[in-house]
């Protein structure tokens, strides 16, 4: 348990007890979960591309040199066999077809070419790529069934002669496994891709032949090209697959690779066509068994079936993440362009309508104001702030500092200056909200502005900021909060991500009605509507959001004053960004779940909790959690898919994004000069926020709990104001 520190009576508001919080027992096994499912998803990626590898038509490119095959080889037969460390090649007999197919299974093509051959009693001999077998083991189980022999065409049918030897036994053993667990059967037939017959074989072709043999493996090839594969009509297959005067043939036909109706048709012609002549059509292992004894297949053993087993269903989830990364990837691209369609119309509508010459509040706000703010340890920023608070020329300014039992002269930094409507109140500490409250107790005035201790504001920033208070349905007003300290890139990415994320996002949010968060930096509250909301609450770590959504259900309105200008000190270092974001994210998390009973709701929390926190959620947690598949595919189609795709693909999102940031930059009067930076904050600064959203979601399902954290000051926005 953690240690209770008792409740403190400050001015009329009661400070509850509160436990400290403690460290979640999951919080040390965060890390690893997250590196182990990062992991297991490159793992899947990796196996996914490896299966699904492109490759071209058979019959493609001219042999080497041949002076180290063996002249009994190239002018032999299309079987040639080096199991025994001797070469041997075998003839097929007269008036003998021997029916092969490659490239198979297919889901669409292979069951129609199987219903031709059972409809005619014809076995064939299907040479199969291990990658396909993983993915239909089904159709290899019904060619074995149906009296057919399976032999192997590689698992992601390479050219064998440009692979190490470790690659090429790879690609025969994993295929062999994957038959093995679809048919129970091991076989000892091999085809290389991308070969014809005999004669076309090469130096380096050779020495892969060589290496099968080695692996107890006898390899086929063909006399006799279909030609199926350039889709040359139907009677043209028919006459290229006929042997010349009567001789025997191994026959090259597809049932896979693209468009295979020509050969299903062709075929439904061939084979009457030549039992009219005469011809007998069998397998490899019936042509040839008696002259190369061991062709036909063997029973596999439970462990190669069990090896088989893991690699298809490898392949089988790598494939489905794949397919579910690509619906994730159209969702996250559908989404986004909605969101950025959204973002351009109501933002263009909410500038058109308050710059409009006709706009106002209502009668101008002169009423005093007391503006709040909480401060821990703030010697670097505190002067600055206070000095540009108090000297702010609405009339009847009181500025508050509580000081949340500094150590570092906070207070002493304040008195020092000497202003006659500023007041320093010391409290014992209790966090920011418990500052915020007694700030709220201790106020003169019904009009109060909270303001961060590292924010310094324009002179106008106050009057700006509460002039929205003449609409007395008006209960919070979210001021336009930039990042004061831009000299280093990551102050301009922030500053970036301010004007755009944040700043956009409100006047959509403005105009929607549903502003989720006031922030910290400057925002203005009537006291009734803070009362009416419970006051801040230290039950989450974003106590701006959760004081907002409390306001919003209590039938407030929330504002966003654009000319209320402050600029605020942003982390300076990654560790600090990470460390505030994660708060951040965690904290608005925490506020949404707190506040989740508004949806069911009625009245004005009704509906703050049916239009805002769905939206919210999508917009806020859901598509940034989502979004780092655009960046994950998009790398993955530059190595494994197609580069130019890729590429076109992302420089289009980046198009988006880029056309957004010029509308919000001039929506805001901002130069646009910090926008060259923009390409490389997609690729550094996004992915840095994308892990931290991760993170602050994984702390929220296990169950994790965070202190609220302070953050080091530099006081460059300090020191130039």
């Amino acid at each position: 348990m953690g240690t209770w520190r008792e409740g403190q009576k400050i001015g009329d508001t009661q400070h509850i007890a509160t436990p400290e919080p403690r460290k979640s027992r999951f919080a040390g096994r965060r890390w690893i979960i997250a590196g182990v499912g990062t992991l297991v998803l490159a793992n899947l990626l990796a196996i996914g591309a490896y299966a699904n590898s492109r490759f071209a038509p058979d019959n493609e490119g001219e042999p080497g040199l041949q002076d180290a095959v063996p002249a009994a080889v190239r002018d032999g037969g299309p079987v040639v066999d080096t199991r025994t460390g001797r070469v041997a090649s075998h003839q097929v007999p007269d008036r003998t077809i021997v029916l092969t197919f490659d490239d198979g299974p297919d889901p669409l093509w292979t069951p129609q070419v199987l219903d031709v051959l059972h409809k005619h009693g014809v076995p064939a001999t299907f040479f199969v790529l291990g990658s396909q077998t993983s993915r239909h083991p089904e159709f290899v189980d019904r060619m074995v069934r149906e009296g057919h022999e399976v032999g192997v065409h590689t698992f992601t049918h390479p050219d064998l002669a440009g692979m190490d030897g470790w690659r090429q036994r790879l690609e025969i053993s994993q295929t062999r496994s994957a038959i093995a667990y679809a048919a129970g059967v091991t076989t000892p037939l091999l085809r290389l891709p991308y070969s014809s017959g005999v004669d076309s074989l090469d130096n380096k072709h050779w020495s892969v032949v060589q290496g099968a043999g080695g692996q107890n493996m006898v390899s086929v090839f063909d006399d006799t090209d279909s030609r199926d594969w350039a889709r040359p009509g139907v009677d043209q297959i028919v006459r290229s697959s006929t042997p010349p005067d009567g001789r025997g043939a191994v026959v090259l036909l597809h049932d896979a690779g693209g468009d295979r109706s020509q050969t299903v048709a062709a075929l439904d012609t061939f084979i009457p066509q030549m039992r009219q002549r005469g011809y007998r059509f069998t397998t490899v292992e019936g042509a040839f068994g008696d002259q190369a004894p061991g062709l036909a297949a063997g029973k596999a053993s439970r462990a190669d079936q069990i090896r088989g087993g893991l690699l298809v269903w490898a392949v089988k989830v790598a494939d489905g993440t794949n397919r579910l990364l690509w619906f994730l990837l159209l969702l996250v691209g559908a989404l986004t362009l909605i969101r950025t369609l959204v973002l351009f119309g109501f933002a263009l509508r909410h500038a058109r309508r308050r710059r409009a010459r006709t706009w106002s509040w209502g009668a101008e706000v002169h009423e005093p104001v007391t503006v709040i703010v909480p401060a821990y340890n703030e010697r670097r920023t505190i002067a600055a702030a206070v000095r540009t608070l108090a000297t702010g020329n609405h009339p009847g300014i009181e500025v508050l500092v509580i000081d949340d039992e500094s150590d570092d002269g906070t207070a002493e930094e304040v008195e020092a200056l000497g202003l006659p409507n500023v007041r320093v109140v010391r409290v014992p500490g209790g966090g920011k909200a418990s500052a915020l409250n007694a700030g709220i107790a201790l106020a003169r005035h019904d009009l109060l502005v909270m303001v961060d201790a590292d924010t310094v504001v324009t002179p106008d920033a106050i009057h700006k900021l509460v002039q929205p208070f003449a609409d007395p349905r008006v209960g919070a007003v979210a001021g336009n909060v930039k990042v004061g300290n831009r000299r280093r890139l990551i102050g301009l990415w922030q500053h970036i991500e301010y004007v755009i994320g944040f700043n956009l996002d409100r006047r959509l949010y403005d105009t929607l009605r549903c502003m989720p968060t006031i922030p910290g930096a400057l925002g203005g509250f009537r006291r009734q509507a803070v009362h009416e909301a419970g006051g801040l609450s230290r039950a989450t770590l974003a106590e701006d959001t959760d004081l907002t959504m409390a306001i919003h259900r209590a039938g407030w309105r929330v504002v966003y004053e654009e000319t209320a200008v402050a600029r605020t000190e942003a982390p300076d270092t990654l560790g600090q960004l990470w460390r505030q974001r994660y708060r951040w994210s965690y904290g608005t998390m925490q506020a949404m779940w707190r506040h989740r009973r508004a949806v069911v709701e009625h009245g004005a929390s009704g509906r703050f909790g049916r239009r805002g926190l769905p939206f919210i959620a999508l917009f806020s947690v859901v598509l940034p959690l989502f979004a780092p598949v655009l960046d994950i595919l998009a790398v993955y189609g530059l190595f494994f898919l197609d580069r130019v795709e890729a590429l076109v693909a992302w420089l289009v999102v980046m198009v988006i994004q880029a056309v957004t940031a010029i509308l919000a930059f001039r929506l805001d009067r901002e130069p646009l000069r910090p926008l060259w930076t923009l390409p490389l904050q997609q690729l550094v600064y996004r992915q840095m926020m994308y892990l931290v959203l991760v993170h602050a979601a994984a702390t929220a399902l296990t169950g994790g709990l965070l202190k609220w954290q302070h953050l080091r000051r530099s006081g460059e926005v300090a020191a130039e104001a």
